[in-house]
């Protein structure tokens, strides 16, 4: 369903905890642009209401009686496309159940960290509302990722040469950053590349500290080259992709003949507000390599990547945009692109072997 800027954003609450609706509903309710036009219990409440009510957009809890909220996402995927932001625990479990919904087709998560704390809940309402912004500006009923990293992709056939732009250049390490969308798009990405990839590569995507190693993880089981959370001190390696830890910054400096992994406190970096900043990560890698290395920057919400693009393209860097139509928000993207930082704007399908080509 299209909302328009005149429109207000209806909303449905899918939550067994009476205190979460209660929450949820509270945060949301203050916003005049949004109307709440109902609630569920549990999951099969929610799929009922969802296909009744026809939301905009959905909020839904992960662990429900009945029907969990996976169940639910797909029954509502299948009968009714919604957007859905999933509402998950800071735990490991949680987030490899979030992990599983966004493969279901949620666009979004936010982490349930409604606590006694002042902070905390200050967190939980700017966060909340600004998922439910970005929502409204995300494509419903995108392509999923095949499962099994070999499948074929279903998001574009692929040419058999690097597009113009691209052919002949060369590179020494990759750095990828992304936003909402991103973790099915990396998955993606990463699960083109070949194990013997003879350059490293690092992953920066906001995601909180709690799901940025089961995520690592994640994609470790579904790609063929080595994937893990990055720690401090390390050095990209051929055939290694590092992500970026979540609630810290993550900087690239040159030690030798190595680049390597610097994880900072935010508060070192105050300027930064997307955390971590892929304009930090990109900009500092930029400078560790004198610009040998590919830039991609995939689906997100804002324009975080934007100045580090710029100062790779002014190094002499190659850089690439996932293209409009296969990202979820296209706004850290369309600023690459309206920048005039982008050597290529591919689609999704794409973006994962014209990396790989440039090991040939």
């Amino acid at each position: 369903m299209l909302v328009t800027p005149d429109s207000k954003i209806r909303i449905l609450i899918v939550d067994d905890s009476s205190f979460m609706r209660m929450a949820i509903r509270s945060v949301l309710s203050k916003d005049p642009k949004i109307d709440i036009v109902g609630t569920a219990a549990d999951g099969m409440e929610g799929v009922e209401k969802a296909i009744a009510l026809k939301p905009d957009i959905i909020t839904m809890d992960v662990e429900m009686p009945r029907m969990d909220g996976i169940a639910a996402l797909r029954a509502i995927m299948a009968k009714a496309p919604t957007r859905v932001i999933m509402v998950s625990t800071l735990t490991n479990e949680g987030a490899k159940a979030t992990f599983e919904a966004l493969d279901a087709g949620a666009i979004d998560y936010i982490p349930k960290n409604v606590t006694d704390s002042a902070q905390a809940q200050s967190v939980f309402r700017e966060e909340l509302l600004r998922k439910v912004q970005e929502a409204v500006r995300s494509r419903v009923g995108r392509l999923i990722p095949s499962p099994a990293s070999r499948t074929p992709s279903p998001f574009q056939a692929v040419p058999r040469t690097l597009p113009s732009k691209l052919r002949g250049k060369k590179i020494n390490y990759v750095a990828i950053g992304a936003s909402t969308g991103g973790p099915v798009a990396l998955q993606e990405v990463l699960s083109r590349i070949p194990v013997d990839f003879p350059y490293g590569v690092i992953v920066g995507i906001h995601m909180p500290k709690a799901f940025t190693g089961p995520y690592a993880d994640r994609l470790n089981a579904k790609c063929s080259m080595t994937i893990r959370e990055a720690v401090d001190g390390d050095i990209l390696k051929p055939g290694l992709a590092l992500v970026a830890p979540g609630g810290m910054h993550t900087t690239l400096v040159r030690q030798g003949a190595n680049v390597v992994v610097k994880v900072v406190p935010p508060a070192t970096h105050p300027q930064y507000v997307y955390i971590p900043s892929v304009d930090l990560m990109m900009s500092s890698m930029a400078e560790a390599t004198s610009g040998s290395m590919l830039g991609v920057i995939l689906t997100g919400m804002g324009n975080d990547g934007f100045k580090g693009m710029q100062l790779l393209k002014s190094k002499g860097g190659v850089t690439i945009a996932q293209d409009e139509a296969t990202s979820t928000i296209y706004g850290m993207p369309r600023a690459c692109v309206e920048g005039g930082v982008a050597d290529e704007v591919l689609p999704l399908g794409q973006i994962g072997f014209e990396i790989s080509k440039f090991a040939g």
